[in-house]
């Protein structure tokens, strides 16, 4: 068998559609669309932006953590079950979903994020919510704000409708 050399051209065509084809297979893992037996976005949240504005602990260690400038921490809901997330320096992006077990109220939960790892300078509470985010349980919606309560009476995290951007 003779070996013939191959083109740099081909070989470059040949790199690029594979390495789209692998590009292309990743993300579509990374899609969760939920079964009929699956809870899925609440429509009152579904599609509303949110700006942290404290976590409550039941630690009295802790206490009370209140973010410098509530505008770089900011979750949107979108419709379909995606979040993203903007968390001092750093981005996340994931999904959630929700049942409402009454008007105001029900279970929540953020599947797996994916968050962006800069050294945000301190104070910075970027660290605290991409690792408490797997705990988030419950959501009650009240006076216009949004809590959502670790499992195990381990926090809130209250957020306030976004502030829409000045053009």
């Amino acid at each position: 068998m003779q070996h013939r050399p191959i083109d740099g051209t081909k070989l470059v065509l040949v790199l690029a559609v594979a390495c789209a084809s692998v590009l292309s297979a990743c993300g579509q893992g990374r899609v969760s669309t939920p079964t009929p037996a699956e809870p899925t976005p609440a429509g009152g949240l579904a599609g509303t932006s949110w700006q942290l504005v404290e976590f409550r602990s039941s630690d009295d260690t802790i206490g009370i953590v209140r973010p410098d400038d509530p505008t770089r921490y900011t979750m949107t809901l979108e419709d379909g079950g995606r979040v993203s997330m903007q968390l001092n320096c750093n981005r996340g992006s994931g999904t959630w979903k929700s049942a409402a077990s009454d008007g105001d109220s029900g279970t929540f939960t953020f599947g797996p994020l994916a968050v962006t790892r800069a050294f945000c300078p301190p104070p910075s509470m970027d660290d605290r919510i991409s690792r408490d985010a797997d705990f988030v349980r419950t959501y009650l919606l009240r006076d216009g704000r949004l809590y959502l309560d670790l499992m195990a009476d381990a926090g809130q995290y209250v957020w306030a409708p976004r502030a829409t951007p000045r053009p």
